[in-house]
């Protein structure tokens, strides 16, 4: 009888190929993509989104070596995926004061998942990511002297890391703006905009179209630029067309026009608080006020198809 085989499970075949760069064939660029870029970046300064104060680049502020400042990011954008940045924020905290004030490699490691599990438990898929970051904290004591990686491939050869994670670490970690981080308020809001063409299906295409012809000095700030401007202005369900510069200015094709209907009745209204001028703060900034209750439905709702690989983008 011949010996039975023993397969050799592969632990990671999603991840054994390189990461796309570039398309074979580039996309043309949209019309008046720079006009349109423009306003947004100019409504930006003027709203205080969750993401300015509560971001992945927010969680290296509170550690002063440079290796626990990078291992802080790459911690909090593995816990943001499917999860609100005030949850990840709250998480991160509370993982550094169950660690003993710092996030180290060395401490995550020592810590049990219990302690780990506790500190981050209302992130989505918490009992995953505890598995994914104790996990990764071991590659990286292993294979990378403790340190986050520098390339692409060696951050998505992790548990729980995918492209989008990958690219915001680099720009955030290391100053390496390697491409373009695309979640679910990039990839929503720029088929909106009809920048696509057709529209993409998933976050991946809508990276390797827009790196095609975006100019590369913006892309390590578009990330950031529409995630508050999908935070706030262009959500999910029901986008404040009638607070958006783009829907005066006939930028954007998916614009709705403001009507009195039940469900916009029903809508809590925007509160703007203006703030005096100064030369640190040239425009007033609006803060925006809106019902626990509608944020968690509408702000983050994504599609069931996208939904199921976000994480490992």
């Amino acid at each position: 009888m011949r010996p039975r085989r023993t397969a050799t499970p592969n632990k990671s075949p999603r991840k054994s190929k390189p990461i796309p760069q570039a398309l074979a064939v580039p996309h043309p660029a949209p019309g008046r993509w720079r006009e349109t870029y423009d306003t947004i970046k100019q409504m930006r300064t003027r709203i205080t989104a969750p993401v300015d104060t509560m971001g992945c680049d927010q969680a290296q502020s509170k550690e002063t070596d440079p290796k626990n400042r990078r291992f802080a990011t790459l911690i909090s954008l593995m816990l943001s995926s499917q999860t609100k940045d005030e949850v990840t924020d709250a998480a991160v905290s509370k993982l550094r004061t169950a660690l003993g004030g710092s996030l180290s490699v060395d401490a995550l490691i020592a810590a049990d998942d219990a302690t780990i599990s506790e500190a981050i438990g209302k992130v989505g898929f918490w009992r995953r990511k505890t598995e994914y970051i104790k996990k990764a904290a071991q590659r990286l004591r292993d294979d990378f002297d403790s340190d986050v990686p520098k390339t692409v491939d060696e951050l998505c050869s992790l548990p729980g890391v995918g492209p989008k994670m990958a690219f915001l670490v680099l720009q955030v970690a290391w100053n390496l703006n390697a491409g373009i981080g695309v979640d679910v308020h990039v990839h929503r809001i720029t088929n909106r905009l009809g920048w696509h063409k057709p529209p993409t299906k998933n976050p991946e295409e809508t990276r390797l179209n827009l790196q095609s012809w975006l100019p590369n000095e913006l892309h390590s700030d578009i990330n950031h630029m529409l995630v508050g401007f999908g935070q706030v202005i262009c959500v999910p369900v029901g986008p404040r067309c009638d607070l958006c510069d783009l829907s005066t200015k006939g930028l954007c094709p998916s614009a709705q026009k403001a009507s009195k209907s039940k469900s916009l009745k029903a809508r809590k209204a925007v509160a703007f608080k203006a703030e005096p001028s100064s030369p640190f703060s040239p425009s007033p900034k609006i803060e925006i006020e809106i019902e626990a209750k509608q944020e968690n439905t509408a702000l983050y709702t994504i599609p069931p198809s996208i939904v199921k690989n976000e994480e490992m983008w």
